[in-house]
């Protein structure tokens, strides 16, 4: 198949992507079933007030700042997570999230450093959950994409995480679908090239405006991750969607109520759940009370060691990585885009800085 054009999108009408899913699984009363889960599951209800009303929490785009709850619209029923399986490290980590996700995108700092430090001990599986199927709804007082920049903007204060919500204003998403199935795609060629293809789809999306849904995009965060271009459009339009709806149905039977939502297993089929935006702590408390044997690995703290491990770091990331204050943080960044060291990315809400072009 020959790629579409670098000015088209990937095919995220409502329409086409309930067709997509359809014509991967053969149509059963599960098949239909699934179908429903995955246009029901609205999560990240993004970025709100201290307080929010019972209409508010309808809205997949609408999320407590203060505790990072991104809540379901309704909660799903919850079977059981005994069925997560633990296999080649002693605790398993199941993250559900999406790329638009803007909580998830705030819990970058305390994730990059659990794997630095419990790396050895922890096998983190992503899981995409489907947060916006389409804007076939109004509640919440959005009822189109414009209404969702002030709120993005709202987050990254709070979170300290750089986010221009003006994508919104200037080239919205009409789903977050396809960009969560490209990830799926992404994951069938290399689960680690996969992670950094999705830490690309967002700083594209969060720092750089640009409308995720796009091929030309997609390529882009690809080709940066080491991944096949042409490989990944194969899969997305192959078996990816079916991998997708997967995510979708585990979500559901593991009760999964919105985004962030990190599961922890060990191997004894004990579990720990911690829902929304976090402290560090809480996501360290949850692997050593499964796993008290766990080693804290004393990793390099310098900024060379942390911009080989991860090439683009924020300010409020280096300053949770290195262990120092946000302004020493801040200072030692510029200092090093001052001589050339590093590159910088300027939002109106934070900058993001790399050490290669970006």
């Amino acid at each position: 198949m020959i790629p579409p054009d670098d000015n088209d999108r990937l095919d995220d009408s409502p329409e086409a992507l309930k067709k997509n899913l359809i014509n991967k699984m053969p149509v059963t009363r599960t098949t239909i079933w699934m179908i429903v889960i995955a246009l029901a599951l609205t999560p990240c209800n993004a970025q709100k007030s201290k307080k929010m009303n019972d209409k508010d929490k309808n809205n997949p785009l609408l999320c407590d700042i203060e505790t990072g709850m991104c809540e379901l619209p309704a909660a799903a029923e919850k079977d059981s997570v005994k069925q997560i399986t633990v296999r080649d490290k002693p605790v398993k980590i199941i993250y559900f999230t999406d790329p638009i996700c803007s909580s998830c995108w705030g819990i970058e700092p305390q994730l990059r450093k659990l794997k630095l430090e419990y790396g050895n001990d922890i096998d983190m599986e992503y899981r995409m959950g489907g947060l916006l199927p389409d804007w076939s709804y109004n509640s919440g007082g959005i009822s189109q994409p414009s209404d969702v920049a002030h709120h993005w903007d709202e987050v990254s204060r709070y979170y300290d995480m750089p986010i221009d919500g003006d994508v919104w204003l200037e080239d919205p998403l009409a789903s977050s679908y396809p960009p969560s199935i490209a990830f799926k795609a992404a994951q069938m060629q290399d689960p680690e090239k996969a992670i950094i293809f999705l830490r690309k789809l967002r700083e594209l999306l969060f720092l750089q405006k640009k409308n995720i849904t796009k091929w030309e995009y997609v390529e882009q965060a690809a080709k940066y991750s080491g991944l096949d271009a042409a490989q990944l459009k194969k899969d997305y339009e192959g078996e990816a969607p079916q991998r997708f709806s997967e995510d979708l149905e585990l979500a559901r039977k593991l009760g999964v109520r919105g985004f962030p939502s990190i599961f922890f297993a060990d191997q004894q089929g004990n579990t720990e759940f911690v829902y929304g935006s976090k402290p560090y702590p809480v996501y360290e408390g949850a692997l050593l009370k499964l796993y008290p044997g766990a080693v804290k690995t004393d990793y390099a703290t310098s900024w060379e060691k942390l911009f080989e491990k991860y090439p683009t770091l924020t300010v409020k990331e280096l300053a949770v990585l290195s262990g120092v204050q946000r302004a020493q943080a801040e200072a030692q960044l510029e200092s090093l885009v001052k001589e050339g060291k590093l590159r910088k990315i300027i939002t109106k809400n934070g900058s993001l800085y790399s050490i290669e072009e970006h």
